[in-house]
Parts: structure tokens; C-alpha cells; sequence
């Protein structure tokens, strides 16, 4: 389990930019506790911690890049910047969101968190597909950074950042024993595509790849080490028939609840039909850090809402038997 989530984002996050304890301590002096006062939204403090940065910067005329001024100088993310944050948003599903989210004046963010896991979270499948030997994750997840998961508006879908597979992608799809496809293909990064250069990366199993080099994974609830087996190549055109993308949601109130969603949506590449939505929610705030957000200890909702993003497309695009009958799995 990461170590974030079991100490605590604040201090790691810190001690990881190679800001000692001393540091730390003269920086929360200079900024103030966290306002905790009752009513107040976690927006609200959000909000005013960063004004209260972003002045000490400007009175001690720090640049953007130190690490003290970082978190203030952030943007909220932008869905619609690349081509395939455009297609995620652009996609019409069979059970969207209602407009009006239910939310009534006077309930707290416990309550409202409840309501949206009670009424908008849930795995819809809608048609399960056989025997699948590989799928296109058609838009990859960055990882992020220590200080995007301390800010409460920098990542559109915070609750896929925590449940989904943002590195690796290729372990958790292609590599036995956790990975049960043959392949999974990806897009190359826009800025990185030049007129000579393929359009995608495909992972595949070569037994050959990695002569010597083992990997550990857990079979039938043991820990075990296997050989590596997962190999890339760049590709012209998809081999896939099927894949899924990402995107996260917006309802009324929630980020200044502290709240954020998140839909994945698994459909049929050749005729764009869905197969299938997970959609969930995560809640932060009240933690004791410089900016009362730690998504990466967020609660989510729970039964198929804290599901891990991979084990659900599994269930929607189930593996062929035959790719993983060799590594007797």
C-alpha cells in the first residue's frame, strides 16, 4: 500500500520535495493553522490557504517554481485540452447524470457524498463481451504529482486518479498474473506524434522479451514471482475491437464539498455502442495538511465505487481463457 496512504499525504509530499521538518514547521507558522470554523466549506478554506501563499510568495518574491509556491500557482485542469479529453466528454451514455443532483441547502459534505454514492454511483454494464484478447486504453491517465493530489481543483477526475491505473498500465492488463490480455494498445502523447512516428504503443506478451528478469504478483492469494514477459512496439493501426477512456463529472456543489467524480465508460471501438459505466465519487477534506485536500486519502463509495479501475474493465471485456492457460491461470 502506498505510503501516502498510510501516513498521511502532508508530511511525505513535504519530506519527498526535500522540505525538512524545520522548514515545514516555519512554513505553517507563517501561514496560519487551517481554519477548521464550523460552516465553513472546505472550498473556503481551500481558497483562502492559497490566497495566503500566494501572498507570502509575493511579500518574499519567491518564484513560481519554489516549492513553498507552487500549489497556488496551479490551474484548475482543462477536460477539454487534448483531442482525447474532447471525445471522453463528447461521449452520450444510456444513464447520464441527472441535472438536478439533489442536493438541498443545509446538508453537510457527509450527507451529500452519501446521496451521490446512494443515487449516481454504480457499476452499468450492458453488455459483457467474451473471450477478448486485448483492448485500447484509449486515454491514458498521468500520473500525478504530489502537489496535484494536495489541490483541490488541478485533477479532473480525482477519484480515477486514486482507483485508476495512471503507470503501469501494462502490468495491471498484459503482464501474468494480475494482467489477463494478450495486448493493450495506447495513443502516443500529441506532442510527442511527428510525421514519421507511429500513432500508437502496443504491449504485448513475448516470453523472449526479458530473458533472466522475474516479476512479482500475487496467484491464489500467494506471493509469487514470474517471469517478465511484457514487450512494446509502436503501431500504425489498432489491433483492439474494443477499449474504454475516462472522464470525470461535475454536480452542484461538490468540489466545494471536497467531492469529486469520476466515470469510466468501456464501449465497442467499431460502432462506438457502450458496453458499459462505472461511475463514482470521492470525498477529502478535514485533514490536517496545507491545503485541507489529500485526495489520496479520500473516501469513495463503497461496493463497486472503491473497485479498482482495471478489475472492472476485466469485467466488461472478460480476458480469453486461452491467452492465460499456459500460466495455468
Amino acid at each position: 500500500m502506498n505510503m501516502l496512504r498510510l501516513q498521511g499525504l502532508s508530511f511525505n509530499v513535504l519530506r519527498s520535495k526535500g522540505i525538512g521538518l524545520l522548514v515545514v514547521g516555519c512554513l505553517l507558522g507563517m501561514l496560519g493553522p487551517i481554519n477548521l470554523a464550523q460552516g465553513e466549506t472546505v472550498g473556503e478554506r481551500f481558497r483562502k490557504q492559497m490566497e495566503k501563499m500566494a501572498a507570502m510568495c509575493k511579500a518574499q518574491k519567491l518564484s513560481p517554481t519554489d516549492t513553498r509556491c507552487i500549489l497556488p500557482n496551479m490551474k484548475p485542469a482543462d477536460p477539454l485540452a487534448t483531442e482525447e479529453g474532447r471525445f471522453a466528454h463528447a461521449i452520450k451514455i444510456p444513464n447520464p447524470v441527472p441535472v438536478d443532483s439533489g442536493y438541498k441547502p443545509g446538508m453537510t459534505p457527509q450527507e451529500y457524498f452519501d446521496h451521490l454514492c446512494k443515487n449516481e454511483a454504480g457499476e452499468f454494464i450492458y453488455q459483457a463481451v467474451e473471450t477478448v484478447e486485448g483492448l485500447f486504453m484509449m486515454r491514458p491517465r498521468a500520473k500525478a504529482t504530489d502537489y496535484e493530489l494536495e489541490h483541490l481543483y488541478a485533477l479532473e477526475d480525482p477519484y480515477g486518479q486514486v482507483l485508476g491505473v495512471s503507470y503501469g498500465p501494462e502490468d495491471y492488463y498484459v503482464q501474468p498474473g494480475i494482467g489477463k490480455y494478450q495486448f493493450l494498445e495506447e495513443p502516443f502523447e500529441q506532442e510527442s506524434l511527428t510525421a514519421k512516428s507511429k500513432k500508437y504503443r502496443r504491449y504485448y506478451r513475448d516470453p523472449r522479451a526479458h530473458p533472466g528478469r522475474d516479476f512479482q504478483t500475487a496467484i491464489d492469494g500467494k506471493f509469487v514471482r514470474v517471469p517478465y514477459v511484457v514487450a512494446q512496439k509502436e503501431v500504425e493501426a489498432l489491433q483492439s475491437h474494443f477499449g474504454y477512456t475516462w472522464r470525470g463529472i461535475t454536480r452542484p456543489h461538490d468540489r466545494e464539498f471536497g467531492i469529486a467524480g469520476g466515470e469510466i465508460i468501456v464501449l465497442n471501438l467499431a460502432t462506438n455502442e457502450i458496453l458499459a459505466v462505472r461511475r463514482g465519487f470521492i470525498k477529502s477534506g478535514n485533514v490536517r495538511n496545507l491545503t485541507a485536500i489529500s485526495w489520496l486519502n479520500g473516501q469513495v463509495c463503497l461496493n463497486s465505487g472503491d473497485k479498482r479501475e482495471h478489475l472492472v474493465v476485466k469485467e466488461v471485456l472478460k480476458p480469453n481463457p486461452a491467452v492465460n492457460k499456459q500460466e495455468g491461470k
